[in-house]
């Protein structure tokens, strides 16, 4: 029997802030590398999740959320989302189907018009409405876009995602296995580890903090014991926001360290030993040079 041609490829997953796109890449993953938080706006570069099956291997590309920019940071970070659909073989458009449409659904319908790329409209959080309110809400968006499919999905529960990983093979070409079988994402474990510390300070943070936070690892080696030892700086923009991550007598900040240790761990296979310094940067989200230091690098 003639054998099954491998396809691969690359798929942007594209979305307003907070409709579950780092969600749905770990339900597809089965394994966490992109942060979740019920903030707005938790994802600022694009992740590269690896997903490889016998037949198959998709690299998925988790965008940040498209919004109305407020800062230098935000323009890049809506600039990374729109660029990578020139660069993929199809895009995801996910939507938040509890919510039903907003402006911002209209608004990214609209950039979609601007690429030849595939579309397939993913209508997210299906365990959240009424089966029977899903046809309408799949008539509006209808509207919106000429798609190339429509999956409804719960991506917390996982259900539909492996029909919507068939549908996506419909549009990837036959080409090579990438990445070896057993590789999650292309991005370096010291991006990881910050994101996973950034996670947990989003999560514990208030609402003047999480998006003047960025977190840089300064050091991470295998000491002789074979603890995993990781240095990392916090930075955020004003001195009362330093005091906020660090608690009162460092509990805080301890407490982040705790949490992020734990998800580390499981990651690397490996004890962490971990230090977390917190400095203040002024303003950091509107300086370009900052910017670039801290990795945001606009792309042209």
């Amino acid at each position: 029997m003639k054998r099954k041609a491998f396809k691969s490829g690359f798929v942007a997953i594209v979305g307003r802030p907070n409709v579950g796109k780092s969600t749905l890449m770990n339900q597809v993953i089965g394994q966490k590398i992109a942060i979740m938080s019920d903030k707005p706006q938790t994802t600022r570069n694009k992740i590269h999740g690896v997903y490889t099956s016998e037949d198959k291997q998709v690299v998925f590309l988790d965008t940040p959320g498209i919004h109305k920019r407020q800062s230098k940071l935000g323009d890049y970070m809506n600039q990374t989302a729109l660029n990578t659909l020139g660069e993929v073989e199809a895009a995801l458009f996910l939507i938040d189907a509890s919510e039903g449409m907003g402006g911002g659904d209209r608004y990214i319908a609209e950039q979609l018009k601007n690429v030849r790329t595939p579309v397939i409209l993913v209508m997210n959080k299906i365990d959240k409405i009424e089966p029977e309110a899903l046809l309408p809400l799949i008539e509006e968006y209808r509207k919106l876009h000429d798609f190339a499919e429509i999956v409804p999905v719960s991506a917390k529960l996982g259900s539909n995602v492996n029909t919507l990983l068939e549908q996506i093979g419909k549009y990837l070409p036959e080409g090579p296995q990438y990445y070896p079988e057993d590789q999650v994402t292309d991005h370096p474990e010291q991006f990881v580890c910050a994101e996973l510390i950034r996670e947990k300070i989003l999560q514990m943070t208030r609402e003047e903090v999480p998006h003047s936070i960025a977190v840089t690892i300064e050091d991470m080696k295998v000491q002789d014991n074979g603890v995993v030892y990781i240095s990392a700086v916090i930075f955020v923009e004003r001195d009362s926001q330093k005091g906020i991550i660090i608690g009162k007598q460092g509990a805080l900040l301890k407490e982040v360290g705790k949490r992020a240790r734990q998800d580390i761990q499981n990651l690397l296979g490996s004890k962490i030993f971990m230090d977390l310094w917190v400095k203040v940067k002024k303003d950091w989200r509107n300086q370009d040079r900052v910017l670039r230091d801290l990795g945001f690098h606009r792309d042209v």
